[in-house]
C-alpha cells in the first residue's frame, strides 16, 4: 500500500537554525554572541552580531560546511510531531533549500536525531516567481508541504495542502498578499500535527 506523502522543510520546521548560526559564530570568534530579539525570524537580528567585512565574513562563512549542516539540533517537538505524523500512516520527506553537496550532511543530521526521516531533497535557493521546491515536492507526490518561508509557496501545485510555520514574527516574510498560497498557518510543527491529525 502507497503511504501519503508530507513535505517538510528543515531550518525552521524540523531543524533550529538560529543555534545552530550562534554555535557557528562561536566556534569562529570564540564567543557565544548574545541575544537581542527572541522574536526575530532572522538570525542576524535574533542575536547581537555586527556586520561583517572581508576576511571576518570569509571566516564565517568557513564554519557553513559539512559539520555545521550534519550538527543542527532540532526544534521543541519537531521529532516527536514526525514520529505522530509516521505513525498515523506518513511518509516523511525533507525538501531543503540547500546545496546539493550537503545533501548527505542534513540527512545525516536528520537520523542522528531520530527523525522518521530516510529522504532529503536539496533544492538549493532561489528567489524566483517559481519556488526551487515546486517540482520537487510535486515530483514525490506530496498531500502536504510544510515550510516556513512564503515564498517557496510560489508555484505549487494548487491541490497539495500548503502548510506555514510562523514561528517568529519580527522581520517575518511570511505577511502581505502572497498569504492567500498558505492553505493553513502553524505556529510550529506540533501545531501543524496536531490540526492536520485532528481532521
Amino acid at each position: 500500500m502507497v503511504r501519503p506523502v508530507i513535505a517538510l522543510d528543515a531550518d525552521g520546521v524540523l531543524l533550529d537554525y538560529h543555534l545552530a548560526y550562534a554555535a557557528a559564530w562561536e566556534r569562529a570568534f570564540g564567543s557565544h554572541p548574545e541575544e537581542r530579539d527572541p522574536q526575530a525570524y532572522w538570525p542576524m537580528d535574533r542575536w547581537k552580531v555586527p556586520k561583517l567585512r572581508l576576511w571576518r565574513r570569509s571566516r564565517f562563512r568557513s564554519e557553513f560546511g559539512e559539520l555545521f549542516w550534519s550538527t543542527v539540533p532540532p526544534l521543541p517537538g519537531a521529532i516527536e510531531a514526525c514520529h505522530r505524523l509516521r505513525d498515523a500512516g506518513y511518509d516523511l520527506v525533507c525538501v531543503s533549500a540547500l546545496e546539493q553537496r550537503y545533501e548527505a550532511a542534513r540527512l545525516h543530521n536528520l537520523r542522528a536525531l531520530e527523525f522518521p526521516i530516510e529522504r532529503v531533497i536539496a533544492t538549493g535557493h532561489h528567489e524566483m516567481a517559481r519556488s526551487p521546491k515546486a517540482d520537487a515536492v510535486e515530483a514525490i507526490g506530496a498531500e502536504v508541504f510544510v515550510d516556513d518561508y512564503l515564498p517557496y509557496f510560489r508555484g505549487v501545485a494548487s491541490h497539495i495542502h500548503t502548510a506555514l510555520v510562523l514561528r517568529a514574527p519580527n522581520g517575518s516574510p511570511n505577511i502581505g498578499p502572497e498569504m492567500v498560497l498558505a492553505s493553513s498557518t502553524h505556529q510550529d510543527l506540533p501545531d501543524f500535527t496536531a490540526h492536520w491529525l485532528s481532521r
